[in-house]
């Protein structure tokens, strides 16, 4: 039971503040493993609009957009992987509401950081984990995600709401994987990412509070900006 609760911890540290579908997190031995064989391309899906009125749409659609532009160019993507980075920001990022994630993730830290400290951790701490994980959605192909219908309250009158899903890896297990939105001016956006329970906001909030008690704040940021810029 703890060595499962450790791989679960280990898993959401992992995950992308941006990433709503937190491929990141459970890809992350495929990246690291060495590409000898290349997985047959699925036949690439109509391109499909990502829907942000409706909470489990949203986290539906942008699956099904990020993974038709994903099969269909994953060659090139190959090539470039620099270029998945592109492919988050513009699927994924404008959905995932980084700046109330970040003011979660830093806590008691947040009130005391300047409006220039705040701006860059959610920068640094957003492109470090791309930078370190982003490559793992080369691998990652539809037959592996699993999301499950939205049961909660009526999206027009709700203002938070969970959506699961089920993301498959490469030995056959199966991974929870559930998603907390809340309604915007802009419609619905993802917020935090849980893993088996484990919510990956509270996971960063205790390693990062830990960090800065010890370190400051500017250290953090500069830690996560050299990340960030390390493979460029």
């Amino acid at each position: 039971m703890r060595n499962n609760h450790l791989m679960s911890v280990v898993a959401v540290r992992a995950a992308p503040a941006a990433a709503v579908l937190a491929l990141l997190a459970l890809l992350q031995p495929v990246a690291a493993r060495a590409a000898t064989t290349t997985p047959a391309a699925a036949p690439a899906a109509a391109p499909v609009a990502v829907v942000d009125t409706d909470p489990g749409k949203l986290i539906e659609t942008a699956a099904q957009t990020m993974l038709a532009e994903l099969d269909a160019q994953r060659a090139e993507f190959r090539k470039d992987p620099a270029k998945i980075n592109d492919l988050v920001d513009r699927i994924l990022l404008p959905h995932f509401d980084t700046s109330y994630s970040a003011r979660l993730v830093l806590g008691r830290h947040w009130n005391a950081a300047t409006p220039e400290q705040r701006q860059r951790f959610i920068d640094g701490f957003y492109h470090s984990l791309l930078t370190n994980y982003g490559t793992a959605l080369l691998d990652f192909t539809g037959d592996r995600l699993k999301v499950f219908p939205y049961k909660g309250e009526a999206a027009a009158t709700a203002t938070n709401a969970t959506v699961r899903t089920q993301v498959r890896k490469d030995d056959g297990s199966t991974v929870a994987v559930n998603y907390s939105l809340h309604h915007t001016d802009k419609g619905w956006m993802a917020w935090d990412v849980i893993i088996e329970g484990i919510s990956y906001v509270k996971s960063f909030r205790d390693d990062f509070g830990a960090e800065i008690d010890q370190k400051g704040l500017d250290a953090v940021i500069e830690r996560l900006e050299k990340q960030a810029n390390a493979k460029k």
